[in-house]
C-alpha cells in the first residue's frame, strides 16, 4: 500500500489545479464568436429599403433588427451627468453612445470607459420605440424627433435632468420621448408621453432592445496572451421561474430566448459592466433574442399594449440601465439583476466573502489590505482545523525513519507494508489524512475568492502598494507569483519528506507548477495565496518547534 497522506496531498493539490483551470476555461469559452449566422425565421424578407429590417406594425410578437440611420446629416444630441455621457440619435431616439466618466478605459488612460458605441470598431447600441396599432417605428421607417437643444447637462443645483424629444404623430396626436436621468445614477427612465387629442383611441406597445455585434469585450486586458482572461459575454435575463438565466451569442443562433414574464428584465453582460432593459414590474412582457443575417445579436423586451383614450394623455415607459455591475445598486432596480455579478456555483460562499471584503474596505480604504484582512479572518476560521493538521504533520516527521524502514522491509509485499504502516498510525495515534484536510476544505473558499476578485467591479483598477496598481490584473513584474512559489517551497520544506522517490519528485515540482499558473492570475488572488501561505508557515513552524521542544524535554529526563 502507499503513503496515504502524501498521495492524498498530491491529489488535493491536483484537484485545486484542476478546479482553477476549469474556472479559467469558463471565462475563455464565453467570448463572442465571429461565425456567420444563418438566417433566422424571425427575420422578415428584406427589400431594397435602407430600413428593411425595421419592425412590422401588425403585432408585438416579432421585431426585426432595427438599423440606425448612418447618414452623417442625421443629428444627435449629447447628454451629460456626473456618471453618464451619452449620445441620442434623433432618428429613432436611440442611445448610440454611453461613456462612464467614473471608470477609465484603462489604467494608463484618462478617457472614460465606453460601454455603448456605434463605429467601425464596435456596434453596441440601445434602441427603443413603439409598435402595434399606432406604431411610430415601422417597416417603412422610424420617427425623426426634434429637440430644443443639441446638448444637455445636469446642473450643479439639481439632482435630475429631463431630456425631451418631440414627434408629431398626426395633426391631433403628439408624442414626447423623455429620458429622465438622475445624479449618481446609471438608470435612465425612458417614457413616451402620449397627448391624444383625436377622437380615436391610441394603442401601442413599448419595445426596448440592445443590439451588439461580435466585437471583443473592451474591458478585458489581453496582456496575458493565450492566458488572457476572456469572461462571459452574452445575454442574461429573468423569468418567472428563474431570476437569472444566460446565453452566449453563439448559443442564441440555435436556441433563441423566448419567454413571457411578469416584470422581468433582459440585458447584455460583459466583464464588469452590463446594459439592461427593465420594463415596469406590473406589466406582462415578452423577452426574446435574435441573431440577424448581419451577425447582430439582439436582446429585446416587448411590453403589453397600452391604450390612451380619446382626448386624454397617457404614458408608456420602461427603464434602461447601462453601467457597472454594482450588485448592491442592481438589486434595487429589479430582482435578479444583481446576479449578473456571476460568482458561479459557489456563490453561497463568494457572496459572504464579498460582503466581508467590502466591510473591511470601509475601514481600511485599500482593497489590497482588505484582501489581507479577509485572508486573516478565513485563516482564523480554520485555525483549529489547521492546528490539528499541522500537529499531525509535525508528528509524522519524527516517524519518517520508521515509515522508511517499513517500506524497505516490505518492499516486495505491498499488503504487509500497508498493514505495518496502519499499525504504526494506530499505535502512535497519527491521522494520515490530517495534513490534506485543510487544503481540501479551503479549496472552495479559494475558488470563491477567485470569482469575487474576477467579477467585482470594485477591484477593477484598484491599487495596492508599490508596483501593484491594479489588483484585478496580473503582477506586471511577476514579483508576487515568485514570492508565492517561494512560500510554497518553504512550506514544503517544513513538511515531512515523502519516503517514496517518485512522490518526492512530484512534490518538488509543485511550487514551480503553481508559480507558472499564478504568473497570469490577478494580483489580488496571488496576494491572498501569499498571505495564506505565510500564515500557514508561521503556524506550522511554531507547532513543529513546540513538539520538538516537548520531545527534547522528555529526552533529557
Amino acid at each position: 500500500m502507499i503513503d496515504f497522506q502524501r498521495y492524498l496531498l498530491i491529489a488535493a493539490v491536483a484537484a485545486l489545479s484542476l478546479m482553477l483551470l476549469i474556472e479559467w476555461q469558463k471565462f475563455e469559452v464565453s467570448s463572442p464568436t465571429t461565425t456567420q449566422s444563418s438566417a433566422s425565421t424571425a427575420i422578415a424578407p428584406t427589400t431594397s429599403n435602407d430600413n428593411n429590417d425595421l419592425p412590422a406594425i401588425t403585432s408585438n410578437s416579432e421585431i426585426d433588427d432595427i438599423k440606425s440611420d448612418t447618414n452623417t446629416k442625421v443629428k444627435h444630441i449629447t447628454v451629460q451627468t456626473d456618471v453618464l455621457d451619452i449620445k441620442i440619435d434623433l432618428h429613432g431616439g436611440d442611445i448610440i453612445y454611453a461613456g462612464l466618466p467614473k471608470y477609465t478605459a484603462s489604467l494608463e488612460s484618462e478617457d472614460p470607459f465606453v460601454i455603448l458605441e456605434n463605429n467601425d470598431t464596435r456596434n453596441y447600441i440601445a434602441q427603443s420605440g413603439l409598435i402595434g396599432n399606432n406604431a411610430t417605428d415601422t417597416s417603412k421607417g422610424r420617427p425623426y424627433f426634434s429637440a430644443k437643444s443639441a446638448s444637455y447637462a445636469i446642473s450643479e443645483d439639481s439632482d435630475t435632468l429631463n431630456v425631451d424629444l418631440y414627434y408629431k404623430y398626426s395633426d391631433t396626436v403628439t408624442i414626447t420621448k423623455r429620458f429622465e436621468l438622475s445624479r449618481g445614477e446609471y438608470l435612465i427612465q425612458v417614457k413616451y408621453l402620449i397627448d391624444n387629442k383625436s377622437d380615436d383611441t391610441f394603442q401601442a406597445s413599448f419595445f426596448g432592445q440592445l443590439k451588439r455585434g461580435n466585437s471583443d469585450d473592451p474591458s478585458v486586458n489581453d496582456d496575458g496572451g493565450m492566458f488572457a482572461m476572456k469572461p462571459f459575454i452574452g445575454v442574461a435575463y429573468a423569468t418567472n421561474e428563474d431570476l437569472y438565466k444566460k446565453s452566449t451569442f453563439s448559443k442564441m443562433q440555435d436556441k433563441p430566448v423566448k419567454a413571457t414574464v411578469n416584470g422581468g428584465w433582459i440585458g447584455i453582460v460583459q466583464h464588469y459592466f452590463v446594459s439592461a432593459w427593465v420594463p415596469t414590474p406590473d406589466s406582462v412582457n415578452e423577452l426574446s433574442t435574435i441573431v440577424t443575417q448581419q451577425n447582430m445579436n439582439i436582446a429585446r423586451v416587448t411590453s403589453a399594449a397600452v391604450t390612451v383614450a380619446p382626448q386624454s394623455q397617457g404614458t408608456i415607459s420602461a427603464s434602461f440601465y447601462t453601467g457597472p455591475k454594482d450588485q448592491y445598486s442592481l438589486q434595487e432596480i429589479s430582482p435578479g439583476l444583481e446576479l449578473t455579478v456571476d460568482y458561479g456555483w459557489l456563490w453561497w460562499i463568494a457572496q459572504p466573502l464579498f460582503w466581508l471584503l467590502t466591510k473591511i474596505h470601509s475601514v481600511l480604504g485599500n482593497w489590497g489590505f482588505s484582501i489581507i484582512g479577509v485572508t486573516i479572518l478565513v485563516k482564523a476560521a480554520f485555525f483549529q482545523l489547521n492546528q490539528k493538521a499541522f500537529t499531525s504533520m509535525a508528528n509524522m516527521r519524527k516517524f519518517q525513519p520508521k515509515l522508511a524502514e517499513i517500506k524497505e522491509r516490505y518492499a516486495d509485499d505491498r499488503q504487509k507494508q500497508s498493514q505495518a504502516m496502519m499499525e504504526l498510525y494506530k499505535k502512535e495515534k497519527i491521522n494520515p489524512l490530517g495534513g490534506c484536510l485543510p487544503m481540501v476544505v479551503q479549496m472552495p473558499v479559494f475558488i470563491s475568492l477567485y470569482w469575487v476578485l474576477m467579477e467585482s467591479i470594485e477591484l477593477r483598477h484598484a491599487p495596492f502598494v508599490l508596483w501593484i496598481h491594479d489588483l484585478s490584473a496580473m503582477d506586471p513584474y511577476f514579483v508576487m507569483p515568485l514570492i508565492m512559489g517561494l512560500s510554497m517551497f518553504i512550506q514544503q520544506r517544513l513538511n515531512p519528506a515523502p519516503p517514496d522517490p517518485m512522490q518526492a519528485k512530484i512534490m518538488q515540482w509543485m511550487p514551480i507548477v503553481f508559480t507558472f499558473f499564478f504568473l497570469f492570475f490577478p494580483a489580488g488572488l496571488v496576494l491572498y495565496w501569499v498571505v495564506n501561505n505565510t500564515l500557514s508557515i508561521i503556524q506550522q513552524y511554531i507547532i513543529t518547534k513546540r513538539i520538538e521542544k516537548k520531545e527534547s524535554g522528555l529526552a533529557t529526563r
